[in-house]
């Protein structure tokens, strides 16, 4: 993973392991407590990407908050708010999203390259769409954030995006805040999906901290040998 983005992963569960309910709106799994501490990780990384299905179901802002953090960033010399990333297979997104209406930054869209042109004329110059492999593989993805100068790229979902970085062996911490409650329905979203993972009862991940945020419980993991590494 050398010369690669330093990769944090960041979601809450609920304690069945699901990412939200089947149906909208959006559930609220975190508090306000994590909320605000997922929004300093947020400002302390280059990029934040999710898949174009959270994109779609959930049209989130992926904006850091907090105007103290943007004018942090800013007297560092850095955009704002972190870019932002998605990757799509099919090229399936609206323009309108808030994902390209919100927030003065870089946005880009990852893509098969037979699928770019298309994706290029329906969003325009409201983002940068890169055309990778009929394969769209993460460690490409990560490739290219790279050579723009990406050191720090956070992931927050959904739950393909989710499994493909991990499946790859290309995080070095996962942030997983687990809520006091279940969902209990196999039609909602889960953490992540069947996949041949590298991490298993041969080869734990190692746990680097657990510690309450409100009335959820904050884990986080060292998934690589660089976990930690300053900025």
């Amino acid at each position: 993973m050398n010369g690669l983005p330093y990769v944090t992963l960041s979601c809450c569960v609920s304690l069945d392991g699901y990412l939200d309910t089947a149906r909208p709106p959006k559930l609220a799994l975190s508090n306000d407590a994590d909320f605000d501490r997922v929004d300093e990780v947020r400002a302390q990384n280059d990029v934040i990407l999710v898949g174009a299905r959270t994109v779609r179901r959930d049209d989130p802002r992926l904006l850091v908050r907090s105007s103290e953090r943007q004018d942090r960033r800013e007297a560092a010399g850095r955009s704002r708010t972190p870019w932002k990333a998605t990757v799509t297979v099919s090229g399936d997104l609206d323009p309108s999203a808030r994902f390209f209406t919100l927030g003065d930054t870089t946005k880009l869209v990852y893509t098969p390259r037979c699928a770019a042109d298309g994706l290029r004329r329906r969003v325009g110059d409201r983002a940068t769409v890169v055309g990778l492999d009929d394969d769209v593989r993460m460690a490409d993805l990560l490739a290219d954030l790279g050579s723009r100068g990406v050191e720090r790229l956070m992931v927050e979902g959904g739950g393909t995006t989710l499994t493909e970085f991990l499946a790859a062996d290309l995080v070095d911490e996962l942030q997983v805040a687990i809520a006091p409650f279940f969902v209990g329905d196999p039609a909602a979203p889960r953490f992540v999906g069947p996949a041949d993972f590298p991490w298993t009862s041969d080869r734990r991940a190692r746990l680097a901290e657990a510690r309450p945020v409100g009335d959820v419980v904050l884990l986080r993991y060292a998934l690589s040998e660089r976990f930690g590494e300053a900025r």
